[in-house]
């Protein structure tokens, strides 16, 4: 029985203007009314997707979020961490070396900030991630701390041949996803959505069978084959969709909503 459904903001929930349809916002209330657990999966912190949550009315005792990636399960209401995984200064070390070599912009992320490297100027993030602080900073004085994950974010065209031409040993030392066409994330071994979803899933008692998720690219993979139901949007990745239990509509289409008004015809 499916208890809880895992979204995907960025061309999953979202349409193509950063919206949530009134469309989809109904369907999601109606379950979320019902006891179905409704859970934003995102690359961002809390505070940048809080107008989503609230819209949705996500707000009360037993409403979390999964944030970065998975690297952070967070209580909606409160701000309780009931899960954090992230890599200590000497774990960037590798990325950080490359970048240096190759003058790439890059910002790191603890759980409250972003670090935005001057070393070399350039990054975009600033244009697509809201309500964080983002301080300035060299590379040398990044404060020794647990990162959540490091992001290059640099218009398409540029971050394409960088992504093809990363190393293999840099490779080995992150879970690298593409989380945009102008975003490539850098997170701990073994961080993703669905090892978050595992934790809160424990957390009510429940597993993998009770889960439904919706999304679109890379950095979706692992909740879409590990769920019950892994659901991919027409406008999703050939990759992702390879590994889907179904394809719905593009999430200009409203196919959260469509899935949902199928599978859960009875409760709708």
């Amino acid at each position: 029985m499916i208890k809880m459904i895992a979204l995907d903001l960025d061309n999953t929930l979202l349409n193509n203007e950063k919206e949530i349809s009134k469309r989809n916002e109904t369907v999601l209330k109606k379950l979320h009314e019902q006891g179905i657990h409704v859970v934003l999966c995102t690359g961002r912190p809390i505070n940048a997707i809080w107008p989503y949550i609230e819209q949705l009315g996500l707000t009360t005792p037993d409403d979390y979020t999964i944030t970065f990636n998975g690297g952070l399960v967070v209580n909606n209401l409160t701000k309780e961490h009931l899960f954090e995984f992230g890599m200590k200064k000497q774990g960037l070390k590798p990325l950080l070396d490359f970048v240096q070599a190759e003058k790439i912009p890059l910002n790191v992320l603890d759980f409250d900030r972003v670090y935005e490297l001057n070393d070399f100027p350039g990054s975009i993030y600033r244009t697509v991630l809201k309500n964080i602080e983002f301080k300035k900073i060299a590379s040398s004085e990044l404060p020794d701390k647990t990162y959540s994950k490091a992001v290059m974010a640099i218009p398409a065209e540029k971050l394409t041949p960088i992504i093809k031409a990363l190393p293999a040993d840099l490779k080995k030392h992150y879970h690298a996803v593409q989380s945009q066409p102008m975003i490539m994330e850098f997170l701990p071994i073994g961080v993703n959505k669905a090892a978050g979803l595992k934790v809160l899933l424990e957390h009510f008692g429940e597993d993998f069978s009770n889960l439904m998720s919706f999304g679109d690219a890379d950095n979706d993979l692992e909740m879409i084959k590990a769920a019950q139901q892994g659901i991919v949007m027409a406008n999703g990745l050939p990759q992702v969709k390879k590994v889907a239990t179904a394809i719905t509509d593009s999430n200009e289409d409203d196919g959260v909503a469509t899935y949902c008004e199928q599978f859960f015809a009875t409760k709708l």
